[in-house]
């Protein structure tokens, strides 16, 4: 098809190839009909050309800066059916205010800048500015509300962190009042388990499950909702770990409300032989930690204070303040094979975690001789949560770790965990996690600033089997764009981050998947006002 436009504008004739007929008639087997279709669409085609032309023309011709309806209406149809872009009408000065660095002696402050952007249209019509006087008033209130939405999130991050690192009310209340239950009531004081099931705590054929914590509330969720999802509840064994002050209420707690059939052990750090022989290397780490995270750049009024670090940098360095990183709960997993010798493999939990399904599938699990079964968190459809990667924990700014690791190479998940402690007890993994808490120690936490999982990583580089994601669901704790169908689909949730389902900032929506296995009934309950939200 051949296309012929005059110079004028006043001509266009459209003639249909012979190729082209020939198309046509192969097409239709019909040459009127062809003929036919081609002069309808010709003419059509040939009108709206005309068309476009003429309102182009009077655009051209009124100018930039008069805009009739015809005008416009060819700018703006012009280049769509032509395939063509107009170049962009924005003055060059507006990009060149826009771009430079913040003046202060032009960014203005105060209730001079308008405060919406209603106030802002406003003031520009009222004003009538020039191009560059536009973009200098239009810097100074992004500018403005910039800062000022960058003080509200810091204070956000602040009231989060204090939120966070405060004990509750209401679970000190209840430590308080199940350890004068322990030590007034004989029967909040049993044995547990009773000398009969002492067989099966070093029993392989029973699923056995650790878990390290000194939150009594927490623990019994994660008991009750691992016990009442089991298939084989009479082969579960629950091995929980606390420390000295926590024993008394935590086994008043489990002698007051046993989970039958299942087998729970209640265990101090100081009852483990292991543990009262000598040094512990995890102890020593911790208290020379604790003295560096202390002085650790000037506490949060010092990071608060900050003007120049974005929000997320100065949230990141609050949660390294965090007491529970420096929890013996946190660090004593490192240690698991030495305090239960006689058994080959586990299943680790932290206390804020819930078990939605039968867990028992996880000893069918082929570990091909690897020590540690986790979840990959860098593959996944929420990309917040299922992002993170070896330089979303180690500082690879830092010689050490950049010689020895891979940036991205995938991250995992503590929170639910298999571990091979036959295949464990033949590596330097244990090791390994202290040499490099000693080096991160003697570099001001240069290596990186917060939590087990960065050490964990190295410790137990090449030695991780990667498990189903239905597993191990995160993030509950620090993101609520989580669903509820979702998150009721996981076999394990995590409320990983701030935002414990124990506390008020919780989010209220993901809430009552943990407290449907608090029985609110209870009367240590009811007495320390503990309630679903």
């Amino acid at each position: 098809m051949q296309l012929h436009i005059s110079p004028s504008l006043r001509h266009v004739t459209v003639l249909p190839s012979k190729g082209f007929r020939e198309f046509i008639k192969v097409k239709t087997g019909s040459r009127r009909l062809s003929y036919r279709m081609v002069f309808y669409s010709v003419l059509v085609f040939t009108f709206l050309l005309r068309f476009v032309f003429v309102l182009t023309a009077v655009d051209h011709i009124e100018g930039e800066t008069k805009c009739t309806t015809l005008g416009c209406l060819g700018k703006k149809l012009g280049p769509r059916i032509l395939g063509r872009r107009h170049e962009s009408t924005v003055p060059e000065v507006i990009y060149q205010v826009l771009e430079e660095p913040a003046n202060q002696s032009e960014v203005q402050s105060g209730p001079e800048v308008p405060q919406t952007l209603e106030d802002f249209i406003a003031q520009m019509k009222d004003e009538r500015p020039d191009a560059k006087t536009f973009a200098i008033k239009l810097k100074s209130m992004v500018t403005f509300l910039e800062q000022r939405t960058r003080t509200a999130k810091v204070q956000e991050y602040l009231y989060r962190h204090v939120a966070s690192s405060s004990i509750p009310k209401q679970l000190h209340c209840l430590t308080l009042k199940l350890a004068n239950e322990h030590s007034t009531n004989a029967q909040a004081r049993l044995q547990l388990p009773s000398a009969e099931f002492f067989p099966a705590l070093v029993d392989n054929s029973y699923f056995h499950y650790v878990l390290a914590s000194d939150n009594v509330l927490a623990a019994s969720v994660v008991a009750s909702s691992l016990v009442h999802n089991s298939l084989h509840p009479e082969k579960v064994v629950l091995h929980i770990i606390t420390d000295k002050k926590t024993y008394s209420p935590m086994q008043a707690w489990f002698s007051l409300h046993p989970l039958t059939p299942a087998i729970i052990e209640v265990k101090s750090l100081h009852h483990f032989d292991w543990f009262a022989k000598g040094k512990v290397p995890v102890l020593e780490a911790m208290e020379k930690d604790q003295k560096v995270r202390s002085q650790f750049r000037g506490g949060s009024s010092a990071i608060v204070a900050n003007n120049t670090e974005k929000p997320y940098i100065i949230a990141a360095k609050l949660q390294a303040l965090s007491p529970k990183y420096n929890s013996l709960m946190n660090h004593i997993r490192i240690h698991l094979p030495e305090l239960f010798p006689s058994l080959n493999k586990i299943v680790f939990l932290d206390d804020d975690i819930v078990v939605q399904t039968d867990l028992s599938p996880l000893w069918d699990i082929d570990m091909n001789g690897k020590v540690n079964g986790a979840v990959e968190t860098c593959r996944g459809e929420d990309k917040f949560v299922m992002s993170k990667r070896f330089k979303s924990y180690l500082n690879f700014s830092h010689p050490l770790i950049s010689r020895n690791f891979n940036p991205d190479e995938c991250a995992w998940a503590y929170g639910m965990n298999i571990f091979d402690l036959e295949a464990w007890r033949r590596t330097n993994i244990t090791r390994t996690y202290h040499y490099w808490i000693e080096e991160n120690l003697k570099s001001d936490l240069s290596l990186w600033q917060l939590g087990t999982l960065p050490p964990g990583l190295i410790a137990f580089h090449g030695h991780v089997h990667v498990i189903d994601p239905f597993w191990h669901m995160l993030g509950l704790g620090y993101q609520d764009n989580t669903t509820i169908a979702d998150a009721e689909s996981a076999g394990v949730i995590h409320f990983n981050g701030r935002a414990k389902p124990w506390l008020d900032i919780a989010f209220p929506q993901l809430r009552p998947l943990w407290t449907k296995y608090v029985d609110l009934s209870d009367r240590f309950m009811k007495s320390c006002h503990i309630r679903a939200s």
